[in-house]
This record gives C-alpha cells, sequence and structure tokens, in this order.
C-alpha cells in the first residue's frame, strides 16, 4: 500500500466507510438502513455499493437486470461514478449498485495507476460535477474482507463506521479491521478517523451480549455509540422484500435504533472540529 501519492481531499461531501472484515455482522443491513435514516431527516445521501455480492442494491430493491453502470465499472476506469448513480424509492438516497463482476476488479486493478484511489478519484470527480451537487453523505458498503476493495473506500474516506456484532469473536475482527485502518491511515490516507463502532444484534437477556459491549465500551469509551441494534426479526425480513427496515416497519425496535444511530452520526459530524 505505497507508492501513490494521497488523492486532494474534498470537504464535502463527508464520505464514510461502513467497513469490517467479518462478514455476518450487519454491515450492509447498517448501511442501508443508516442511509436511509439520513434521508429521511433531510440529507441526500449516495450509498456506494463496493460489495461484489450486491446487497445493499438487493436491500434497496434494485435487481440484477436492473443494474446498468455498477461500481465495477466505476473503478476499471470506464465510466465516471455520475454514469452508475441511480435514484432509489426513497428521496434524497441515490445509489451506486454492485454486481458480481466487481469481484474480479481485485486482480484487474493489481498493477493499474493509483489502484489504492481509483474510488478516491471517481469521488472526487462526482462531488465537483452538476450531478453531485447537494450531496451532504457518502456512504460506502465495504465487502467483508481486507481486499483492494476495502482499501479503496478506505483511502476515499473521511471516517470509518464499524457494524459490532454482539459475540466474542467479533473482538478478534475488530482489531483486525482496527490495524487496517491504521496502516491505511500510515501510509495512504492520514486524514481518516473513526466516526465510530455500533453495536449490532443486541441483546440485553444475552450475557455474553453485556460482556462483550463492556468490553468494547471500556476499550473505545465515546467512539462507541450509545445507540445499539437490537437484534429485530423485521429487520432481518426487509431486505427479502427490497426494502429498507425503515419503510418495512418504520415502528419496529431496529428502525427507531437506526434513526437514532443517524442522529448520533449527525451529531458527531456537527462537533468536528472544522477546516479553516
Amino acid at each position: 500500500m505505497s507508492g501513490n501519492s494521497a488523492p486532494p481531499r474534498i470537504l464535502a461531501p463527508r464520505i464514510l466507510a461502513i467497513a469490517n472484515q467479518k462478514g455476518g455482522v450487519g454491515k450492509t443491513t447498517t448501511a442501508i438502513n443508516l442511509a436511509t435514516a439520513l434521508a429521511a431527516v433531510g440529507e441526500k445521501v449516495l450509498l456506494i455499493d463496493l460489495d461484489p455480492q450486491g446487497n445493499a442494491s438487493t436491500g434497496l430493491g434494485i435487481s440484477a437486470a436492473a443494474r446498468g453502470v455498477t461500481t465495477y465499472e466505476v473503478l476499471s476506469g470506464d465510466y465516471r461514478l455520475e454514469a452508475a448513480v441511480t435514484e432509489s424509492d426513497i428521496p434524497g438516497l441515490l445509489l451506486a449498485p454492485a454486481g458480481v463482476d466487481l469481484a474480479g476488479a481485485e486482480i484487474e486493478l493489481i498493477d493499474a495507476e493509483r489502484r489504492h484511489f481509483r474510488l478516491a478519484d471517481a469521488i472526487e470527480e462526482y462531488a465537483a460535477s452538476d450531478a453531485g451537487q447537494g450531496v451532504s453523505y457518502i456512504l460506502i458498503d465495504c465487502p467483508p474482507s481486507l481486499s483492494l476493495l476495502t482499501v479503496n473506500a478506505l483511502s476515499a474516506a473521511h471516517a470509518v463506521i464499524i457494524p459490532l456484532q454482539c459475540e466474542f469473536f467479533a473482538l478478534e475482527g475488530l482489531s483486525q479491521i482496527m490495524r487496517t485502518i491504521e496502516t491505511v491511515r500510515t501510509r495512504i490516507n492520514p486524514a481518516l478517523e473513526l466516526q465510530g463502532v455500533v453495536l449490532t444484534m443486541h441483546d440485553r437477556r444475552n450475557n455474553l451480549t453485556n460482556q462483550v459491549e463492556d468490553d468494547v465500551r471500556g476499550h473505545f469509551g465515546d467512539k462507541v455509540y450509545n445507540t445499539v441494534i437490537p437484534r429485530n426479526v423485521r429487520i432481518s425480513e426487509a431486505p427479502s422484500h427490497g426494502k429498507p427496515a425503515l419503510l418495512y416497519d418504520l415502528k419496529c425496535p431496529g428502525s427507531q435504533a437506526y434513526i437514532q444511530l443517524a442522529s448520533e452520526v449527525i451529531q458527531r459530524e456537527r462537533a468536528r472540529p472544522q477546516a479553516a
């Protein structure tokens, strides 16, 4: 992860990578529902699907057949990000979809110029274009691996949100993603920050859940969001209907938690020291 200079930074929109190399932690669910909740309070949001599984795209109701230009063509340089961006059914929420061909980007970009900054360059161009005007947040749904795709996301991002499942092995995964963030910060993107850790699949009746929460809060302090995402069947059902949980069942505990999380994310962003 060296040999290329860092990309120029942009002040707006704020770019947040949703990352954890461990699968099954609620990463894509968090990306979809946080993006929806931010849009619901009036933010204009672009969700970039950078996972070859394309679950964020499916979860917003964009079928594989309906995906034209995808993030694969953007990273390969065949199209600008603007060409991939499509409107979702949620006012204020845009999507750059992904497909299985994105898995091939790992090999195809291995010797490419600025291979770590393909996404950063594409976002930079998009944010400066007419199409990108008014977008206040860009969320990137990363793949469940520490790959070149994840490095592209972390190179482009201002900050990282880490979803963490409340189970023992999740703590191991947390230390791995933190090492990756530190490596990217040291070698590629010195401005990269940890926005926060969000505890997912939380069940207060479970002693292990409470132990994991205590351990994570003890280590990361106020970097852990006050909001926890409960284990909730309505959240699990929503993707099969092509809807975020907030549209599928707004009143369920999971949806309400993501609304609270969006409020915390905005509060943390507003509390940041502003650039001169």
